[in-house]
C-alpha cells in the first residue's frame, strides 16, 4: 500500500460547519496527516458534474494523496461507499458516479466497496461519520472490511469520457467545462449561451471584455471573459450545455 502523505478534501459543503467538522474528525483519527481543503464549493447535489473535474484537479498534484470526495445527495440511502486504489493515490467517496472518471483515467485501479460501518453513524453526515473514518483507516495502512468491485459495476462506468456541460464556476465567473482541452481543436468554435467563442491561449491575448475559450491549468476547456465574468456575460451556470463546431472558415 502506498504511504498516504496528505488528504485532500473535495466537497460541495460550502461555508459553514461541515468542512471544519470533517477536518477535526480527521485530525483526531490521523493527527500526523495534513488535510488540505482543495475545493468546497462544487455544484451542490451534482456528482455527475464533479466527476469530470475530479481527475483534472488531481492530475498535477503530489503523489501519495488520498482524495476524500463528498458530493452525496443520496446520503442515508442505499448507495455504496467506495475506496479506489490507483497505485500512487487513493480516492474515497460515494458510489454515485463521483469517482467514475478518476477510476477510468487512472489506468490500473483497484476498487473496493466498503462494507464496514462505524459504531456511530448519522443518517445525514457521512462525510464526517463514514468517509472520513474510512480515509483515516487507509492512511493507517489498512482498508476496512470491503469486497472487490469491478470498475464496470460502479455508477458512472458508462458515462462518456468528455462532458459538454459547464461543470464548475470559479469566483471570477469563469466557466469550466467537462471537455478536455487536448480533445478540442484550437480552430474550433465553442458555442455557449448563443455566443460562438474562439480560442485564445490566455487572458492577455484578447482585449478587455472579450469572451473566449482556452485550455485551463487543469487541462479542461474553460470559458472566460478578460477582466469580466463569463457566467454573467453568457448567462450560464453549472449543468448548462456548450457545443463544439469547426471554425466557419475551416
Amino acid at each position: 500500500m502506498v504511504m498516504i502523505r496528505q488528504i485532500a478534501l473535495i466537497t460541495d459543503f460550502g461555508p459553514g460547519p461541515y468542512v471544519g467538522q470533517v477536518r477535526l474528525r480527521l485530525g483526531a483519527l490521523v493527527p500526523g496527516v495534513p488535510v488540505v481543503d482543495l475545493v468546497a464549493d462544487l455544484p451542490p447535489f451534482r456528482p455527475e458534474l464533479a466527476a469530470y473535474l475530479l481527475p483534472a484537479l488531481a492530475r498535477d498534484l503530489p503523489q501519495g494523496t488520498l482524495y476524500l470526495c463528498v458530493v452525496d445527495p443520496g446520503v442515508g440511502g442505499a448507495r455504496a461507499a467506495l475506496a479506489l486504489d490507483v497505485g500512487a493515490d487513493w480516492y474515497v467517496g460515494p458510489d454515485n458516479g463521483l469517482l467514475a472518471l478518476a477510476a477510468r483515467r487512472a489506468g490500473a485501479a483497484c476498487l473496493h466497496r466498503v462494507e464496514w460501518r462505524p459504531e456511530r453513524l448519522s443518517a445525514s453526515f457521512h462525510g464526517r461519520d463514514l468517509f472520513a473514518p474510512i480515509a483515516a483507516l487507509i492512511c493507517q495502512g489498512r482498508v476496512p472490511m470491503s469486497v472487490p468491485l469491478p470498475l464496470t459495476e460502479m455508477v458512472g462506468a458508462g458515462w462518456p469520457d468528455a462532458c459538454p456541460l459547464v461543470i464548475y464556476v470559479d469566483r471570477y465567473g469563469n466557466l469550466m467545462t467537462g471537455l478536455r482541452g487536448d480533445g478540442v481543436d484550437r480552430a474550433a468554435v465553442v458555442t455557449a449561451g448563443g455566443v460562438g467563442l474562439r480560442f485564445a491561449p490566455s487572458f492577455c491575448a484578447v482585449p478587455t471584455g472579450t469572451a473566449f475559450w482556452y485550455e485551463n491549468a487543469f487541462g479542461l476547456v474553460e470559458l472566460a471573459v478578460n477582466q469580466g465574468r463569463a457566467d454573467l456575460v453568457l448567462g450560464l451556470g453549472p449543468g448548462d450545455a456548450v457545443a463544439v463546431s469547426p471554425a466557419p472558415d475551416a
